[in-house]
């Protein structure tokens, strides 16, 4: 990214991007239609089956395939929504859509965990007759499915939190799909119904720390927080490693939306007129060792007469400080 200068004693015409921002997510829209094709289709296939069995571990298993689909529409619509261009009012353009889906997500998924947690407690008691057979079947074709959709997904969910939420919704549905498989096969050979509840217990609970998990990273972004590969003193120590840079201070490190990290800060140089190429050095630094994209540095120069102070020099006569200067 080339950094853009503006001296802070003028008036720089700010500058709002006309291209279209390409998010990690936006790389995905094709594999993220095609899991919500698959999923949405088979939706009616497993809540028809789990009505028709009685099984609650069948209806767990679509509680998932019904939150992947409202997650998977999430998604593709945030995906939409942030590759619009910045405008004036909105000058980082619509990246945070994408975490505020995630965040969504994070609720749905914990909804519909204390749901089946519920309805299991419930049936502990009387464990209602549940048809094995045709929930067996139903469970080997939901899996099949969500195997598909996890291979779709796979690439795309280690770039974005947004894509990473929906991939971790299909797991936890294909994870779900094994339990009411094990439970249809148990009922089968044994009769034994408790083993429907169980399951779907076990389902709900299987959902909660993954869950949760992805529902921290999306408050921290949402709360501006240091992205979780930075160290804040690693930050400063290399900034202050670079010639020419005294002392660093007011540094902040964010994350705009996955895989797009800014940073601003106050950098302290010895000379102003080196401003160019201190700036140019910071912005490769930053960008190649911790992946920040964006960098708003403010540089200073420190009065002369407070460093002739610190170091036990008289005063210069003619002593003065100097300006600052901006990159982003």
């Amino acid at each position: 990214m080339r950094a853009k200068r503006a001296f802070l004693s003028g008036h720089p015409t700010p500058v709002v991007g006309s291209h279209t921002p390409r998010t990690a997510a936006g790389r995905h829209t094709g594999a993220l239609a095609w899991t919500l094709g698959l999923t949405g289709g088979f939706l009616l296939i497993e809540v028809a089956g789990a009505l028709w069995t009685g099984s609650l571990a069948l209806l767990a298993d679509a509680g998932h395939m019904l939150s992947d689909v409202g997650g998977l529409g999430l998604a593709l619509f945030a995906t939409w929504f942030a590759a619009r261009p910045p405008t004036p009012e909105k000058t980082y353009g619509y990246y945070r859509v994408e975490i505020l889906a995630a965040l969504v997500n994070a609720l749905i998924l914990l909804g519909i965990a204390a749901f089946i947690l519920y309805e299991a407690y419930h049936r502990f008691g009387s464990p209602p007759d549940v048809l094995g057979g045709p929930m067996l079947v139903v469970a080997v074709a939901g899996l099949l499915v969500n195997l598909a959709s996890m291979w779709l997904l796979h690439a795309g969910s280690g770039e974005s939190l947004n894509l990473k939420g929906a991939y971790l919704e299909v797991l936890s549905d294909a994870l779900s799909s094994v339990g009411v498989i094990v439970a249809a096969l148990i009922v089968l050979a044994t009769g034994w119904r408790l083993a429907d509840p169980i399951i779907g217990a076990a389902i709900g609970l299987f959902i909660l720390p993954r869950t949760w998990g992805l529902l921290r990273q999306a408050v921290n972004i949402l709360l501006e927080g240091t992205p979780p590969h930075v160290n804040m003193a690693e930050v400063a120590a290399a900034m202050a490693g670079v010639s020419g840079v005294r002392h660093v201070h007011d540094l902040h490190v964010w994350t705009l939306t996955s895989g797009k990290h800014a940073m601003s800060g106050h950098v302290l140089v010895e000379d102003l007129a080196t401003g160019n190429r201190i700036l140019r050095d910071l912005h490769e630094l930053l960008h190649e060792r911790f992946g920040i994209e964006h960098t708003t540095i403010q540089l200073e120069s420190e009065p002369l007469v407070q460093i002739a102070e610190r170091a036990g020099h008289p005063r210069p006569p003619d002593a003065q400080g100097r300006g600052g200067v901006t990159a982003h």
